[in-house]
């Protein structure tokens, strides 16, 4: 049984996977949207719904759990950090959730799968 247990799983190996969603996580930080499939982005934007609420409260406590879901130790992805707690989130401090949004672009031609574009909201 899987109760209890969320999340897809992509036909992936679990590390895999990880690497996957941290690598979609990282380029929408960067990016501000990123184009994927649907199931993808559903759990990319649960990931980055959760790391920009955790930015709104700027402490070392909070950079570090930040930095287990975007990477490693090197200076780019400090970089990558610094911009989710010093540009992303201040932008969302008055917004008490819903920072993502996916807007539908069509079907990927190759397998027909549901292609969105998941973006930052701005307004």
């Amino acid at each position: 049984m899987r109760h209890r247990i969320g999340g897809r799983q992509f036909g992936l190996p679990s590390d895999q996977r990880r690497a996957l969603l941290k690598g979609l996580v990282r380029s929408l930080i960067i990016y501000k949207q990123i184009e994927t499939t649907e199931t993808r982005a559903k759990d990319v934007r649960i990931i980055a719904e959760r790391l920009v609420t955790k930015a709104k409260e700027d402490s070392v406590h909070n950079r570090r759990i930040a930095r287990t879901y975007i990477g490693g130790h090197n200076s780019q992805d400090e970089d990558v950090v610094k911009e989710l707690f010093t540009v992303i989130a201040p932008q969302f401090k008055d917004r008490p959730g819903g920072y993502t949004r996916m807007a539908r672009k069509g079907v990927r031609r190759g397998d027909g799968a549901p292609v969105v574009l998941l973006a930052f909201v701005n307004d």
